[in-house]
């Protein structure tokens, strides 16, 4: 199966070329285009009281789509937002994603829910993280260009950029400085990223949007 990453940054999508037997399995409502040669099956994600979990806690869908080929074919995966994709191959390991950047991955991959905290939740990140782990690769996506981080001691992340992030980073979230200087610096609520390991961000942030777009309605 070869997957290529096609119009990065901005507008980027999967092109999966697939042989007979291959298998990707996608989130639901990814695919934009497939061959007539593949079959499209729909399930819920880590069973049925998974996707539920998944659904309350994480904001993901409850159900997954897996596309196998019949027969040498094509599907193009896309995200519902514009901004880059990147792959990472687990081997035996694991990676958090925030809630909405998962959109692909391989059979040998397991999707659960990692906690990550009340504090989360107050910076409206949500309770739980998306947990990948196994043997095979993973697509997730961002808004605006991912840049990966080689963190080794202490980052400090607005709200809304951090995408990914290894098992070895633990992150705490909280004010960016006193009470008066977070609340009209327009910074905010912060993110602190400690521990060795890799790092993805986006170079923009929906709540960075939302706010930009409030300010000129009127």
């Amino acid at each position: 199966m070869d997957v290529e990453i096609r119009d990065r940054p901005a507008f980027a999508h999967l092109l999966v070329q697939m042989e007979k037997g291959d298998k990707i399995i996608a989130e639901a409502g990814a695919m934009a285009s497939m061959s007539g040669q593949l079959q499209m099956t729909t399930r819920f994600s880590g069973g049925p009281r998974g996707a539920l979990l998944r659904r309350l806690f994480a904001s993901e869908s409850i159900f997954i789509n897996e596309f196998s080929a019949q027969a040498s074919g094509h599907v193009v995966l896309t995200q519902p937002y514009p901004g880059d994709i990147v792959a990472v191959d687990l081997r035996g390991t694991t990676i958090f994603l925030q809630p909405g950047a998962f959109l692909a991955c391989e059979p040998g991959i397991t999707l659960g829910l990692g906690w990550a905290g009340v504090r989360s939740l107050i910076a409206r990140e949500g309770l739980f993280r998306l947990k990948a782990s196994g043997h095979g690769r993973v697509w997730f996506g961002a808004y605006g260009a991912v840049v990966p981080r080689d963190v080794d001691g202490e980052l400090i992340v607005d709200s809304g950029h951090l995408v990914a992030y290894e098992p070895t980073i633990g992150i705490q979230v909280g004010l960016a400085a006193g009470i008066f200087s977070s609340f009209f610096s327009g910074e905010g609520i912060i993110t602190r990223v400690r521990g060795q390991g890799k790092i993805y961000l986006q170079s923009r942030s929906f709540g960075g949007l939302a706010a930009w777009t409030n300010a000129h309605l009127y």
